[in-house]
């Protein structure tokens, strides 16, 4: 894939980032759960690689802070923003190691949930250590994966399915 186009469609894919999470209302308990932001971020991963896709995931959150006030920069964005950046260049970086077939859309796509989760835990417990809070490893737990499953859910059907999309329309080898 050309630069050009490469650039083309990561704006469009962080355009469809700072939009998706008006469909959840900008209700953040309904954005938590389903996690309508990580969606164009981890396709970004499998379309465009690793590198800027985790530009699109590093941009995508602080972008939308600064628009929209939604999520709050500190501590949600910055945490957000490591997260989705780690979505982003795990997700492109195993799939462009590996053969590209179904199964290994399910392992980039989990090693990029997994990776990501893991970074966002780490940022916040750093970001929230730093305002004098405690984030403890239920927090964690709950945040990241007993409040996200249907967010979870969403993202092990739609990605597959887009990424095997967009392979029959040619638009990613």
């Amino acid at each position: 894939m050309n630069s050009t186009k490469k650039l083309v469609i990561s704006a469009l894919l962080l355009a469809l980032a700072l939009v998706l999470p008006f469909l959840t209302g900008q209700i953040p308990e309904v954005g938590n759960m389903l996690l309508p932001m990580h969606l164009p971020v981890l396709l970004a991963g499998f379309v465009v690689g690793g590198p800027s896709a985790m530009a699109v995931g590093a941009v995508a959150p602080l972008l939308r802070s600064i628009i929209w006030g939604m999520p709050p920069l500190f501590p949600k964005a910055i945490g957000m923003a490591f997260e989705l950046a780690a979505y982003g260049l795990v997700s492109g970086t195993v799939y462009s190691m590996s053969r590209k077939d179904s199964k290994s859309v399910f392992a980039a796509l989990i090693a990029a949930m997994i990776a990501g989760r893991i970074v966002w835990g780490v940022v916040t417990f750093a970001l929230y250590g730093i305002m004098g809070n405690t984030f403890t490893i239920a927090v964690f737990m709950a945040e990241a994966f007993f409040n996200a499953v249907p967010g979870i859910i969403v993202q092990l059907i739609l990605i597959p399915a887009l990424v095997a999309a967009l392979k029959k329309a040619k638009v990613i080898g």
